[in-house]
């Protein structure tokens, strides 16, 4: 396999940066939209763990389309409509795997890697919206600490960045891409 170019997304962003970080020969260039390197200390990983653990029962209780509707209500997603905001694929998971993902792959049960991120080389683009406070000041920590990153925030438009201004969010990958 040839080395390349990885994109993740909000929790995709967080596996590709345990993956650059553990295969750096494999990654060239790495965009990490609307995400985080995780949570700094013990305490909020448990703290979150719990309450993934309780946010997972809760789908299983109420099944996948209850959740969905309850998900994308969240002001998190306030920026999509019902034609962006992918509700009927979200359909097409199940209750066990909804939950699953938070109780083995959320942010609570992953290792911070604020401690590591400076070691990356490779050009890394940060991509969040002007409107998702938390993962933009996210990414302002993140491009203080990594030497190769920029930043790139998308005015008007929340966390769903590549799905709220898919044009934007194109170009600026176009653009990367094009750099390489």
């Amino acid at each position: 396999m040839e080395p390349g170019l990885l994109v993740g997304y909000s929790m995709g962003a967080r596996m590709a940066l345990h993956i650059a970080l553990e295969h750096p020969s494999r990654v060239t260039t790495l965009i990490l939209i609307s995400g985080t390197p995780g949570l700094r200390t013990e305490t909020e990983r448990t703290t979150r763990r719990d309450s993934d653990n309780e946010l997972a029962t809760h789908i299983e209780q109420v099944g996948t389309e209850t959740f969905i509707d309850e998900w994308l209500a969240l002001p998190m997603f306030s920026g999509l409509t019902s034609a962006t905001n992918g509700r009927s694929e979200r359909l097409g998971n199940t209750a066990n795997g909804l939950a699953d993902s938070l109780r083995y792959a959320g942010t609570g049960t992953q290792l911070s890697l604020w401690n590591d991120i400076a070691q990356l080389q490779m050009p890394v683009h940060l991509i969040t919206g002007q409107n998702d406070e938390k993962f933009t000041d996210i990414a302002h920590q993140m491009n203080d600490i990594i030497p190769s990153s920029t930043l790139n925030v998308v005015p008007s438009v929340g966390h769903t960045v590549h799905l709220e201004n898919l044009a934007v969010t194109a170009k600026l990958i176009d653009k990367i891409i094009s750099q390489q």
